[in-house]
């Protein structure tokens, strides 16, 4: 995993292993810091009073802390487990998930490219995860689109390479959302009309829009995008569209979103 510092700043969620539980507190690696390790005290493992801190710590379980201090000329990372909420701690694994897989795919790119992993940290995937914030991300916006890094000022025989582990390797999340459509017209080509219609709301959607027939006059609009805000905007987008171009023929046009 590429790092800019030796070691965490307070505030930070880290994922650790825990090494060793005494009666007042935990001793646990850092997993993203390798070498560095820090310590659970006990008022700081759980809310209320813990009996036996082995209740909820143990050798070799794996957790996320919030940094609370850390000193540096000392060598002391002072953590807590009980200030991470299980939304949190579910965030945290899944990214350092990822930058492990990161890592292994960033390894790939370096042999394709006949560099070590060390040339590609120094000549390219430093500035990378600079740029994107952390090296999966830069996987993910290569698969998305493979004029990403190159529309961001990176050049190099490397940038081929990375391109391909990437769209060999990173399935982009998706989201689907769908609206029923309600489309009706009484002119004497009403059909046409109402095709058109249709025709716009997946014009509008720019590929991310289908539009399947449920029983006249309604229509099922689905919409599938990275994330929901995205969604949302190029379903309404897409219904606008189909409405506008019905009520220009003289019909009418409703929408309904469905969860």
């Amino acid at each position: 995993m590429v790092r800019f510092t030796d070691y965490p700043e307070p505030g930070d969620l880290v994922v650790g292993t825990v090494k060793e539980v005494k009666n007042f507190g935990a001793f646990a690696a850092l997993d993203e810091f390798p070498g560095k390790e820090g310590f659970i005290h006990i008022a700081e493992v759980a809310s209320g009073w813990v009996k036996y801190i082995r209740d909820h710590v143990r050798e070799g379980q794996k957790v996320v802390c919030k940094v609370m201090q850390v000193n540096e000329q000392k060598g002391h990372v002072d953590l807590s487990l009980k200030q991470v909420n299980e939304h949190q701690r579910r965030e945290k694994i899944q990214e350092w998930k990822n930058e492990q897989r990161a890592d292994k795919l960033l390894q790939i790119v370096c042999q394709r490219a006949g560099i070590t992993f060390e040339d590609g940290v120094k000549q390219f995937a430093a500035e990378v995860v600079k740029t994107y914030g952390t090296g999966y991300a830069a996987f993910e916006a290569a698969a998305a689109d493979p004029n990403a890094l190159e529309n961001d000022g990176f050049k190099g025989p490397w940038v081929k390479h990375f391109n391909e582990v990437a769209s060999e390797n990173i399935v982009l999340p998706t989201v689907t959302i769908t609206g029923l459509l309600e489309v009706t017209s009484s002119h004497p080509d009403g059909v046409s009309e109402i095709k058109l219609a249709l025709q716009a709301a997946e014009k509008a959607g720019g590929g991310a829009v289908t539009v399947r027939y449920v029983a006249a006059p309604h229509y099922r609009v689905e919409v599938k995008a990275g994330d929901y805000k995205s969604a949302e905007a190029t379903l309404k987008d897409s219904v606008d569209a189909a409405i506008e171009a019905i009520k220009k023929s003289g019909g009418s046009g409703s929408f309904e979103r469905q969860e």
